[in-house]
């Protein structure tokens, strides 16, 4: 079994108050779910309405399967219009 996570730090340039981020942050994590099958839980930045961290989870069998489904949400991360991503850290266990 494989556990395979990535962390997400984002710039919301959109956001102008916690109430504009929470729109934005539920949204992005309601695509990731449904797109990719995945946990996502925002985990850090909590009280700065312009910056979020996001992490992502997934379990698999192989680690093929894990990596290729990591790099998928990356991908995903990199061109979603309403975030900047600031950096990224992936770890797989």
């Amino acid at each position: 079994m494989v556990i395979a996570s990535v962390v997400f730090e984002l710039g919301i340039e959109q956001a102008f108050s916690l109430k504009d981020k929470r729109r934005v942050i539920s949204g992005l994590k309601a695509r990731l779910k449904n797109k990719f099958n995945i946990a996502v839980s925002e985990i850090g930045s909590h009280d700065i309405w312009n910056r979020a961290e996001i992490a992502a989870v997934t379990v698999s069998a192989e680690r093929q399967h894990a990596e290729s489904q990591l790099s998928a949400v990356m991908d995903f991360m990199e061109a979603y219009a309403e975030v900047e991503v600031i950096s990224i850290n992936e770890e797989i266990f």
